[in-house]
């Protein structure tokens, strides 16, 4: 594990929880850690050289956006890396993990509003060019958290949690959005003046791009503009997605409860079928497979609910952002038309 100083963990800290949206985001971090704007700059890129940050850009919401996506898992007895390759070429696919479970790939997709398949079919076309066993379905019902912010020392080190992030005003993106999203999603630029990059690239005034990211945070369409680290580099080398089956009664209750702790990234109540009965996921980070385990079964004491799995990522097949608004998706539909896949390719 890479060793980080002190002055590394305060500022991963805070880019994990929330980058300045103005002319001068990283002069504003250095005020708040008593440093300077080069030092900070020249931190974040060693950190990214050292593999420690992933990328530097806004997060944002899928649903706002007008586009379908959900978690599915995949049961696959067959060659699992044709699989993963196979989910991997969909440009909506924004994660790929193999994981501990008879259901053993795990991937969350999306597709634009007027994708010609849709999200079920989009599923359903890739299961059968993969000739997998099984596959299901869990979209999300109610969103409790979402937030990779990996600076805790204590597991059960507590976080503060927003309960309206469900609530997201109806905004129509007129085609300048969709310009600055597409545009705005890419790695920012680690200099004094990232934004002014940005707007050049977008040929519109500086100003109107900042004051589009800030409306498209106030709004919900952006979630929030933070880094996102490489979590094994980082320390954090248990990684479980703990799955609950939660009363009906008490789904707030346990969500909540569990969204309120650091260590819990990502925490969702998502649809249930006839193959799957678990209505809670929670994402959990550890430093060692022990530390998360007694941290799940001591929450699982405390909140009395005894049917859990801890599905452990094995194996890191795809994870990136989804290029909004990107030809890629209707190209794949036509290369899926035309017969991209053959018999031979599928079971070779």
């Amino acid at each position: 594990m890479i060793q980080l100083s002190d002055f590394e963990k305060s500022l991963l800290k805070i880019v994990q929880g929330e980058i300045p949206v103005n002319d001068r985001p990283f002069s504003h971090i250095a005020q708040n850690l008593g440093s300077t704007e080069e030092e900070v700059i020249k931190t974040l890129k060693n950190l990214k050289e050292k593999k420690i940050i992933r990328q530097i850009s806004p997060i944002y919401d899928t649903k706002s956006l007008g586009y379908d996506s959900s978690l599915v898992a995949f049961k696959v007895n067959g060659d699992i890396e044709k699989v993963a390759e196979i989910i991997n070429t969909h440009p909506g696919v924004s994660h790929n993990y193999q994981r501990t479970d008879d259901f053993n790939i795990w991937f969350t997709i999306a597709v634009p509003p007027d994708s010609e398949f849709g999200l079920e079919k989009t599923v359903q076309l890739l299961a059968e060019i993969s000739d997998v066993d099984d596959y299901v379905i869990l979209k999300t019902v109610k969103l409790y958290k979402i937030g990779v912010k990996l600076s805790f020392e204590d597991i059960r080190e507590k976080d503060t949690v927003k309960r309206d992030d469900n609530k997201k005003n109806n905004i129509n993106l007129t085609e300048i959005d969709k310009k600055i999203i597409k545009i705005t999603q890419e790695d920012i630029p680690l200099v004094e003046k990232p934004f002014e990059i940005l707007a050049q690239k977008a040929d519109l005034p500086q100003e109107h791009i900042i004051q589009k990211l800030q409306f498209y945070k106030e709004n919900g369409v952006m979630r929030r503009f933070a880094a996102i680290l490489y979590h094994r580099k980082a320390g954090f080398k248990a990684n479980g997605m703990t799955v609950w089956n939660v009363p009906p009664d008490r789904e707030d209750e346990v969500g909540y409860k569990l969204a309120s702790f650091r260590s819990v990234s990502h925490c969702y109540k998502r649809t249930t079928n006839e193959k799957w009965r678990y209505n809670i996921f929670s994402m959990i980070h550890g430093k060692t497979k022990e530390e998360l385990e007694n941290f799940v079964f001591d929450i699982s004491q405390e909140i009395g609910i005894k049917d859990f799995k801890i599905l452990y990522s094995t194996k890191e097949f795809k994870k990136r952002r989804i290029k909004y608004f990107s030809d890629q998706f209707y190209k794949w539909e036509v290369e899926i038309k035309n017969g991209r896949y053959t018999g031979s390719d599928i079971k070779s």
